[in-house]
């Protein structure tokens, strides 16, 4: 004898998913486009500083190489941006140890005879035409494992809890010393601060962790950790008169740099047509110095107008802080904002002789496909806790 089934699942009904598609409470009604509307704004134009600061002089023969290679590392960056933002944010948490085991690992490797060293610096992989380095992607990393475990003890940090948030931040940053790095350890200083800030730490305990920052700075300084030419541009804008920094030139960037922003006024000289930037006077000036180009070229209103767009991002990065669902998401969109803001300040900062030379790149403008990659994540991450504040 035949026998029927019958499903148990009952029919989608019609308009079903539409309505499904209009839940308030769908991560995608609630993506961030004047967030992205402002990085792709500041990436494209940072691809034509890139452009304009290493074309070369010949119109005949200019070279793109350098705008190819941005290009793709945007795109990369683009991509994870997206991927970060797909995965809930929640579930990187049970992520994070796996990570941080792995990113100490690269970074023990990478000041082992495996990684390459440029200008006194070992801290990057050779991959072929491309370079890897990994205290860039340490950057997220640590910032997700510190609001993990700040989260995890529920803003009562005391000494014991604060030594063991202390320990996350401080093993790569004592490897990243070891390259030695002293201006991506300070981003780390600050990623640190602004998170146990927000994450309940008494005010003693920040002010006992300053000094000792302080202190620890300058025994690097003072120490034979740096070269002295890196010893030179980490101090050179407090003296620039320093016969002994002057001897080894530690004050021409700086100089070149200055000139360059100053010579664009008001309108700046026009797009490629600033005579710093065009005959190559300032020294790394695609990577470190980009900010001197927007100003010779763009002038006043062109460099306000970056600023504008940065501070734009900054305020939407806190905005998402503010309005996260849980402490994990606050924490985290605090510790991209630390690391946003210290790396615009400092950048810049340098550029005008206020700050000392570290190397940190200006994000999303400077060339490089590690900090690129690294930026485009960071908003990742601060995209999805937007996106799921209601879920």
């Amino acid at each position: 004898m035949a026998t029927t089934t019958f499903s148990t699942r009952r029919p989608i009904a019609p308009g079903a998913l539409g309505r499904l598609s209009r839940n308030p409470a769908s991560p995608w009604r609630h993506v961030d486009v004047v967030l992205i509307g402002c990085v792709v704004a500041v990436a494209a134009l940072g691809c034509l500083m890139i452009f304009s600061s290493t074309r070369g002089r010949n119109p005949a023969d200019f070279d793109t190489s350098y705008l190819a290679r941005q290009l793709l590392f945007i795109g990369i960056g683009a991509g994870a941006m997206a991927l970060t933002a797909l995965v809930d944010y929640r579930r990187y948490r049970e992520l994070a140890p796996l990570a941080y085991l792995a990113v100490l690992l690269l970074l023990v490797l990478v000041v082992s005879g495996l990684g390459s060293e440029k200008k006194g610096t070992q801290a990057w992989f050779q991959l072929g035409p491309f370079q890897l380095q990994p205290s860039e992607l340490a950057k997220i990393v640590v910032v997700v494992t510190l609001a993990s475990v700040i989260a995890h003890f529920e803003s009562e940090l005391d000494i014991a809890r604060l030594g063991a948030v202390l320990a996350v931040v401080g093993v790569p940053m004592a490897l990243i010393l070891l390259q030695p790095d002293l201006g991506t350890t300070l981003v780390f200083v600050a990623v640190g601060m602004g998170m146990l800030l927000i994450g309940g730490a008494r005010v003693r305990h920040i002010v006992a962790l300053t000094a000792v920052g302080v202190s620890m700075v300058a025994l690097v300084l003072n120490s034979g950790m740096l070269e002295s030419y890196q010893r030179c541009r980490l101090t050179v804008f407090v003296d620039q008169e320093s016969s002994d920094c002057a001897a080894r030139d530690a004050g021409y960037n700086v100089d070149q740099a200055q000139v360059a922003t100053g010579a664009g006024g008001p309108f700046g000289k026009g797009l490629f047509n600033g005579t710093q930037t065009r005959l190559d006077n300032v020294p790394e000036q695609h990577t470190d110095f980009i900010f001197t180009a927007v100003g010779e070229e763009l002038g006043f209103i062109g460099s306000g107008s970056l600023l504008a767009l940065l501070g734009l991002i900054a305020w939407r990065i806190w905005r998402t802080a503010q309005m996260a669902r849980d402490p994990l998401g606050t924490l985290i969109c605090v510790g991209v904002l630390s690391m946003f803001v210290f790396q615009v300040f400092e950048n810049i900062g340098m550029t005008m002789g206020i700050m000392p030379v570290t190397g940190i790149p200006l994000p999303f403008m400077s060339y490089g496909g590690s900090s690129t990659l690294t930026a485009f994540i960071a908003m990742g991450l601060v995209l999805n806790v937007h996106m799921r504040r209601f879920s």
